[in-house]
């Protein structure tokens, strides 16, 4: 039985490289797969962080890397210069297929390949080939992308990051906090503070009119808004979900399903969902999403 072979975005392996429970999740041996399917003088000179080598041998079979045990990895993922769909017989589809034989879970091989990967996300190269897990582990997690090129989520810490702000190109941080309202500009960043309690009887749902006018502001001028919270986990995914209802039209289900895949552990409390259902009520006209569902 070989696995399924489907290309992905860039902003899909880009959110697999940066998830994090407490500490990044590249540290866990089974969780993520890289493989660089170009020549071993590319791979050497600059590649995506945490990817091994896919050498080929004189009669073309892919040799994959030893200690890459890929039957039990959750996610594997391919890519090469610059192929850009299945159809291309390049190096990422060849080594896809090999790969495929071996693993469980589906193959992703990156639209674009390393140039585009290499062209968003700079910050993400490197010539590093060994790591440690403890270097795994404080490796810098960056936010994740919610929608390609203008919003990210993530934490207070990432938030306050100056070095992660220049990277994403951030023009304005929405902070949930528990601290006082304040607009401020910090160095290049618009910074807005939204008071607010990772608490079931916290008022979020006043807020979010405001909210998402300033956020929508900045991104219809083509300006990248990065969303946070303390954790990273509740009241920012909350506010990015009611984000996607009004920018996008979204339901609260369909928000949720579309966040939930960019973080898999994002999780407003019970109030703010109740808050999100009344939301819906107020972007869609009607209650569509049925919030006693177990998903939820």
């Amino acid at each position: 039985m070989m696995a399924e072979i489907m290309m992905c975005e860039p902003v899909e392996l880009y959110n697999l490289l940066n998830r994090c429970s407490r500490v990044s999740r590249l540290a866990e041996i089974n969780y993520l797969c890289v493989i660089d399917a170009r020549e071993s003088q590319d791979y050497r000179t600059s590649h995506i962080i945490t990817a091994k080598h896919g050498k080929m041998d004189p009669e073309g079979t892919l040799l994959l890397p030893e200690a890459v045990e890929v039957e039990s990895m959750q996610h594997v993922v391919v890519y090469d210069s610059n192929t850009s769909s299945l159809q291309e017989q390049g190096r990422a589809v060849e080594c896809a297929q090999a790969l495929a034989r071996a693993s469980i879970c589906p193959v992703h091989v990156v639209r674009g390949g390393f140039q585009k990967f290499s062209a968003l996300y700079p910050f993400l190269r490197t010539e590093r080939i060994l790591y440690t897990i403890m270097e795994l582990e404080n490796l810098k997690t960056y936010p994740v992308e919610i929608i390609a090129g203008l919003l990210y989520m993530g934490n207070q810490e990432q938030g306050m990051d100056s070095r992660i702000l220049k990277d994403l190109k951030i023009s304005a941080v929405i902070s949930l906090s528990q601290s006082n309202t304040l607009e401020s500009i910090q160095e290049n960043q618009t910074m807005v503070n939204i008071p607010v309690a990772d608490s079931v009887a916290s008022d979020l749902y006043s807020s979010l009119e405001r909210t998402c006018s300033i956020i929508s502001s900045h991104i219809n001028m083509g300006s990248r808004v990065l969303i946070v919270s303390r954790q990273g986990r509740s009241r920012c995914s909350a506010v990015t979900i009611a984000f996607l209802m009004h920018h996008l039209k979204h339901t609260l289900e369909e928000a949720w399903k579309f966040v939930l895949k960019c973080k898999p552990n994002m999780r407003p409390n019970t109030g703010f969902l109740q808050q999100l259902s009344e939301w819906e009520l107020l972007t869609m006209g009607t209650k569509v999403t049925d919030i006693s569902e177990p998903h939820f």
